[in-house]
């Protein structure tokens, strides 16, 4: 446990707070983030900011409920699913560890991507040596506290460099804001896309895990939740507004960003060989972090239902990680895996979240004395209600288009 990791020096508690924001955040932040929100800006144009308002809000819904339920129960995910029903656990923790491990090939992918276009040595190296830095990460002493400081910095950087290259690309940005809130176009498939990305899979569970980790926990935190929980959102919410700000001045312009690398094209659109080295920078910084976010929360799923993972868990993470950066090296960009992993991330949310709320309404012992809010309640089974009817149109427009 990365409580356990901190056994000398315990992390200030409103560090472990907006850790576990930027946990979820920048875990949210990853390859595919960069790539999606580029490629949807230019297929939506000023209209895609009304996808992102849309996504926001059912993401809002989702993790309020999730993190609420969870630090007030004081008990993971899979093991209010066990006591839901038996066994229901292990198949959640399952769908987590695979989404978790497909993309973090993709992540490795992203990192050494990153150090390619910093340094010129090829993918895989640049990955190898990222797969180092991550190590260093969980072997620390003082994991726990490293983990938080890491993700906060690295959060910030990916934001700062982001909005230069937004400024200098001069976006119609009252057109953009106009057309969030009064869009020409709606697309069912990219809401589903974006919310699953955000907060779908293991991604909305980070952050309240970390939480647990940090003895942040109990009726008594429930507003330190509540900030940490919506800060998560709001910061990766930022970065996708600036991003799509960043992309809409370049291809506002005529320029044609295509499929390859589309966020590549955006930063190097507007500021040149500079523009490229800070995409290097944020690549580098959104996939190094999306892989210590898909680590530790994979395992973190395992480690209360298996004693042995829980007593090893650093040599797990480890080993996680290392089968993840083989299969990029022996295999290379694992784009049809990431589109996989991506289905089953959007369709493991409304399932989580249904569990969580069935679990906080039937089963009293799971939560004691915690009531959680019927508003709450009511948003968290509509978005169950939506994810789930987006998520069946996108799977029929994936099966049969």
């Amino acid at each position: 446990m990365l409580k356990k990791f901190d056994d000398t020096v315990k992390p200030h508690r409103n560090s472990a707070i907006l850790g576990a924001a930027f946990l979820m955040a920048t875990s949210a932040v990853g390859p595919g983030f960069l790539t999606q929100t580029s490629l949807f800006t230019e297929q939506l144009l000023t209209s895609f900011g009304f996808i992102i308002f849309i996504s926001i809000l059912l993401d809002i819904g989702a993790q309020l409920n999730i993190w609420r339920i969870i630090t007030t129960s004081e008990k993971r995910a899979q093991d209010i699913a066990n006591e839901l029903l038996p066994g229901l656990g292990y198949f959640l923790a399952g769908l987590i560890a695979f989404g978790g491990l497909v993309f973090n090939i993709g992540n490795f992918a992203g990192t050494g991507l990153g150090i390619n276009i910093l340094t010129g040595i090829k993918p895989e190296y640049g990955a190898i040596v990222s797969f180092v830095i991550a190590l260093g990460i969980f072997w620390y002493k003082q994991a726990g506290h490293l983990l938080d400081q890491f993700t906060k910095l690295l959060g910030i950087v990916m934001i700062g460099l982001t909005v230069y290259i937004a400024v200098i690309s001069h976006p119609p940005v009252g057109e953009a804001l106009y057309r969030t809130v009064w869009p020409e176009k709606i697309d069912v498939m990219k809401i589903v896309t974006l919310v699953g990305g955000t907060v779908g899979g293991y991604i909305s569970f980070a952050g309240a895990h970390r939480l647990l980790d940090a003895g942040i926990k109990g009726s008594s935190s429930l507003q330190q939740v509540t900030r940490s929980a919506v800060s998560g959102i709001l910061i990766t919410s930022i970065m996708r507004f600036v991003l799509f700000f960043a992309a809409l001045g370049v291809v506002w312009q005529g320029v044609k960003l295509g499929t390859d690398n589309p966020a590549a094209v955006v930063f190097r659109s507007a500021a040149g060989q500079t523009g490229y080295i800070f995409f290097g920078i944020v690549m580098w910084s959104a996939a190094i972090t999306s892989v210590v976010g898909a680590s530790y929360t994979s395992v973190s799923f395992w480690k209360t239902l298996s004693p042995s993972i829980a007593k090893n868990e650093k040599a797990v993470i480890s080993l996680f990680m290392l089968l993840s950066v083989i299969v990029f090296v022996l295999v290379g960009n694992p784009v049809r895996l990431l589109i996989v992993a991506g289905a089953v991330n959007g369709i493991i949310l409304p399932l989580a979240l249904a569990v969580i709320l069935i679990a906080a309404a039937k089963k009293k012992k799971i939560v004691q004395e915690y009531r959680h809010s019927l508003v709450l309640q009511l948003i968290g089974w509509l978005v169950v209600a939506v994810m789930s009817w987006m998520g069946w149109v996108t799977v029929q427009n994936t099966l049969f288009h």
